[in-house]
């Protein structure tokens, strides 16, 4: 038994001679597999990856410019559009006033009119009364007369 425990001691010892870096032939072939599983994960995984993460920039670079685009056109057209709304108050105010005065000019023409109307049935009115006024007095001045004709004829009878 001591000769089976002293050949595994002189395994181990042999084994941990090189220790944790050893340079044999297995540095070399850790090195190729890591620079293999660098260039199959570059090719599999991170050109796939950085290709989607380039596209999604770019695209969020193209909404970002057409979205600035799109704004600054909306702003353009609300100028636009605010002027000619302005403009449209402006005429609509002018219309107004110009209504409002040419219904004030025909009121007023109306009003003279109508005043004149007014004058001339007055005048015609008073004409009229004056004319019956007239018929009035000749007519009691006839029946004047006829009944002066009458007392005298009657006191001249008695």
């Amino acid at each position: 038994m001591n000769m089976l425990l002293s050949s595994f001691y002189q395994i181990s010892a042999n084994e941990v001679k090189g220790g944790l870096f050893d340079f044999n032939a297995t540095l070399p072939l850790m090195a190729l597999q890591f620079i293999t599983l660098t260039i199959f994960l570059n090719f599999l995984f991170y050109k796939p990856v950085g290709n989607i993460l380039d596209n999604r920039e770019e695209y969020i670079r193209n909404s970002l410019t057409s979205a600035s685009a799109s704004l600054l056109k909306a702003d353009e057209l609300t100028k636009k559009y605010e002027f000619e709304l302005a403009e449209s108050r402006k005429k609509a105010q002018s219309i107004i006033k110009e209504a409002q005065e040419d219904a004030q000019s025909i009121v007023s023409d109306k009003i003279k009119v109508a005043q004149k109307d007014a004058e001339k049935l007055l005048v015609d009115a008073y004409n009229e009364l004056s004319i019956q006024k007239e018929q009035a007095l000749k007519s009691l001045q006839i029946q004047v007369d006829i009944l002066s004709e009458q007392i005298k004829l009657k006191l001249l009878e008695s």
